[in-house]
């Protein structure tokens, strides 16, 4: 990997999470739920306030990153590039809620707007980051740990990982205030329809950026 294509692959990745981090804001503020990515973030800000939403998102999803280590025995790279691409996600997590904190749904109609635009957003963004093909986000680190340990391919274990955190989500949510907060339709929306969203993008210019990407490594 040349320099240049070392720096425009960094400046994707980087993008990347950036546009999902405001995909995570936006169904946050949207109130019918956030994505299964950022449940337990959630409900931990909401539950235990002396830190923000990104500040747990960077301290559960550096739990995720001990695991994988627990689980493959073994420290490298790319677990390290995995937490400090978390700490930039995290931190625009709440940039993005700072910015968008006037905007308050009024109505059903307006919070299914923002919960559709974070899918849709979200899902662009994860575009960047896979194309970049450098790392990624812990949350996925672990399925593909798990699916290299089970012999099982990422697509089919990835929804037992988004199962999972929706649950321990609701079981903090009922440990905190004994009912069920962060988690509602939008939730389940979320995750049927992103990994869609996100293929339908890839058909669409999804090789443009690999045929880009292609032509700088010359």
């Amino acid at each position: 990997m040349n320099n240049k294509e070392r720096v425009i692959r960094i400046s994707m990745l980087v993008i990347g999470v950036t546009i999902m981090s405001l995909g995570i804001a936006l169904s946050i503020i949207g109130g019918l739920g956030t994505t299964p990515i950022s449940c337990v973030p959630y409900v931990l800000s909401l539950g235990l306030t002396y830190f923000s939403v990104g500040e747990w998102t960077i301290i559960f999803n550096s739990l995720l990153l001990l695991l994988q280590f627990i689980l493959v025995r073994k420290f490298d790279y790319k677990q390290i590039s995995q937490l400090l691409i978390l700490i930039i996600f995290g931190y625009a997590t709440d940039f993005w809620l700072w910015i968008l904190s006037p905007i308050t749904p009024d109505n059903y109609i307006f919070q299914w707007i923002l919960c559709l635009s974070g899918c849709f957003i979200l899902a662009f963004g994860l575009i960047f980051e896979v194309k970049a093909d450098l790392t990624v986000l812990p949350p996925d680190g672990v399925v593909m740990v798990v699916s290299k340990l089970t012999n099982r391919e990422f697509g089919p274990t990835k929804p037992y990982f988004d199962l999972s955190m929706v649950i321990i989500g609701a079981i903090l949510s009922f440990l905190f205030f004994s009912y069920l907060v962060g988690i509602r339709e939008g939730t389940v929306v979320a995750a049927i329809i992103i990994g869609h969203i996100n293929k339908y993008y890839n058909k669409l210019f999804g090789h443009r950026i690999d045929n880009y990407l292609e032509k700088i490594k010359s």
